[in-house]
């Protein structure tokens, strides 16, 4: 069952923007120079939109077809399908935006014990880095503190020229 529709009567089929028909072309324009001239285009008033039938809902539609599922018989559970009784590889895909970033502390094991003496030495190594940052953390405080106290003295070295200059010249 098919309905048909048609298109009102005046429905206006002509484009959204039409040749504006007052527009003139300018006194100064050369066709060689800036080519053919288009008058510019206005809104055309008329226009409705294109023309699409009312839609309504389908009677015969019965939803979205769903392929139906039958039983495989050689199908079996298996509860334990994640277990390996041993890992040849594990791979690892990193996306690195920065380059020089390093990747550490990795481990893959199924020992409590190596992951336990793993954890320990992690602890040390985070212990050991934490020292090495307060050193390089005061050695560059130090640093900014010896420029500081340069640059002050610089400034003062300049202040007693100016000052010295000033005096010259009265």
């Amino acid at each position: 069952m098919t309905q048909k529709t048609k298109k009102p009567e005046g429905w206006d089929d002509i484009p959204a923007t039409i040749v504006d028909p007052e527009a003139k072309k300018p006194e100064d324009w050369d066709d060689e120079l800036d080519g053919e001239w288009e008058a510019p285009t206005v809104s055309n008033p008329d226009y409705k939109g294109a023309w699409r039938a009312k839609r309504i809902d389908n009677p015969a539609y019965k939803g979205p077809w769903v392929h139906p599922q039958i039983d495989n018989p050689a199908y079996v559970a298996d509860s334990n399908l994640y277990k390996y009784s041993s890992f040849g590889a594990v791979g690892l895909e990193i996306w690195q935006v920065k380059a020089g970033t390093i990747f550490d502390n990795i481990l893959v094991t199924d020992s409590a014990d190596d992951a336990a003496t793993a954890r320990a030495v992690y602890a040390k190594r985070k212990d050991t880095e934490s020292e090495l940052e307060k050193v390089e953390r005061e050695a560059k405080e130090a640093e900014q503190k010896a420029q500081a106290e340069k640059d002050a003295a610089e400034n003062k070295d300049t202040e007693a020229e100016k000052d010295a200059d000033e005096k010259d010249d009265l």
